[in-house]
């Protein structure tokens, strides 16, 4: 009997990651959440959590280590990341060093660690319309992601066509990203343009993945109506 197919997330204990851990669970696929946040939720027996700083070495090796064990996988959700919300000229150079070695040198170290074990499948980025819409305060976490935006789109060229690559660039969502930024006020209610639901990233992954053989969204960009940037 063929196994169930193996989907590696990171950052899936809350928010966006949770419930694309959810949906990918009720559409038959084994999990593992690699997060550093301990999972709030009780699933089935195809479920395995890793407490991972994608940050630390020693960390992405022992993912490297479960998935061994685990068999290869066919998902990658590349979803961890960590927000800061502060004025260039005013800002805490020690904290950008942090989310640049989470959002972009924690997921290129990811990518090191599964890309090896994966024959066929898709990688997913969760990026950011910041990324291409710079603004006020948010000059270090819109670099990490622009950063991303160019390592995804040379992760496509590299492993085209046996690996699919999407790029899904959410507006402001309702999760508790907001609540563990380093720095920074910033909330859904002071953005003021509304917010998603978590789920309806997740909803957006499953379709990329039920795309026929041969086919690959490479972009997604979600936000509420009213939003402008």
């Amino acid at each position: 009997m063929k196994k169930m197919p193996l989907a590696i997330v990171t950052g899936g204990s809350s928010g966006i990651g949770s419930a694309v851990c959810t949906r990918l669970l009720q559409d038959n696929y084994r999990v593992v959440n690699a997060d550093i946040q301990p999972q709030k939720e009780s699933y089935s027996n195809n479920y395995h959590y890793l407490n991972c700083d994608i940050s630390v070495p020693e960390h992405v090796d022992e993912l490297s280590n479960l998935i061994m064990q685990l068999g290869e996988p066919e998902v990658l959700v590349l979803n961890s990341g960590i927000g800061i919300h502060e004025k260039l000229r005013e800002g805490d150079p020690e904290k950008w060093v942090k989310v640049i070695n989470v959002n972009l040198c924690g997921t290129l170290r990811i990518i090191r660690a599964v890309l090896p074990f994966m024959k066929v499948g898709n990688v997913i980025f969760l990026s950011s319309v910041s990324s291409a819409r710079p603004h006020s305060y948010g000059g270090v976490y819109a670099a990490t992601k622009s950063a991303l935006d160019t390592v995804a789109e040379t992760l496509r060229l590299e492993e085209m066509p046996d690996i699919g690559v999407t790029v899904i660039s959410p507006g402001v969502v309702d999760t508790p990203f907001f609540d563990n930024m380093l720095s920074g006020a910033h909330s859904v209610e002071s953005i003021g343009y509304g917010a998603i639901d978590s789920s309806e990233i997740a909803d957006a992954i499953v379709f990329i993945l039920n795309q026929k053989k041969g086919t690959v969204i490479n972009n997604i960009t979600i936000r509420p109506a009213g939003q402008m940037l």
